[in-house]
């Protein structure tokens, strides 16, 4: 499974980067506003850091408007991928992009036929929120399970993006199920690395290097 950052933050990217296990990385307006700086110079950035696919949102709701943005947006680097907002307009547009040679990120995806109609549509990936999911009661990874299935089914080529990873458990869970990529914020993919057995286990070695005698 592939390792995205979900991140507008170009400090915890690259330092992310530097863990030697990031395939890419995922932005949206909310991310991005953090940063206090335009869209397109942080987009320009994050391409120099991270060599692969890098999501950045559309504004627009309309086909046209969606066309213009993502259109420009693709201009910055080759490794841009266009997200798109999984509406009927948006839709329209990634089939236009898909013909065009443009990779799109299908966003806000809560159901299996959405997922199914992105596909159809010629998305590159579509991103299922799990933990917005959850919060309402219901079961996120469920979902994942559900549009792996059905693109298996019918060998599609949309690559299932698991995203609003809220904890580790998210994170294994997608891998189990079979998801192609994960999204993870910067804390998260921290915790991944984090075990009270490792700890424990430095400590003693540590502890016991101090009790060899130097030569």
């Amino acid at each position: 499974m592939k390792l995205f950052i979900d991140s507008g933050d170009v400090d915890e990217i690259r330092e992310a980067q530097s863990m030697g296990a990031i395939d890419g990385v995922t932005t949206n307006p909310s991310l991005l506003a953090k940063a206090g700086r335009p869209t397109k110079d942080v987009i320009t950035e994050i391409c120099e850091i991270v060599d692969g696919p890098v999501s950045a949102e559309v504004i627009a709701t309309d086909t046209q408007g969606i066309l213009r943005e993502g259109r420009e947006l693709a201009k910055l680097h080759p490794n841009v991928v266009v997200k798109v907002p999984l509406i009927k307009d948006g839709l329209k547009a990634v089939r236009t992009f898909t013909d065009e040679g443009i990779k799109t990120n299908v966003t806000l995806c809560f159901s299996a036929p959405q997922a199914l109609m992105a596909a159809k549509a010629g998305a590159t990936y579509i991103s299922p929120f799990v933990g917005r999911i959850d919060d309402i009661g219901g079961d996120g990874m469920e979902l994942i399970g559900q549009i792996c299935t059905i693109y298996d089914n019918y060998d599609l080529e949309t690559e299932v993006l698991t995203a609003s990873i809220r904890h580790p458990q998210h994170f294994l869970q997608a891998a189990l199920i079979g998801s192609h990529v994960a999204t993870v914020p910067f804390n998260v993919i921290v915790q991944l690395l984090q075990h009270p057995l490792t700890d424990k286990g430095l400590a003693k070695f540590l502890e016991d290097a101090k009790k060899i005698p130097q030569g």
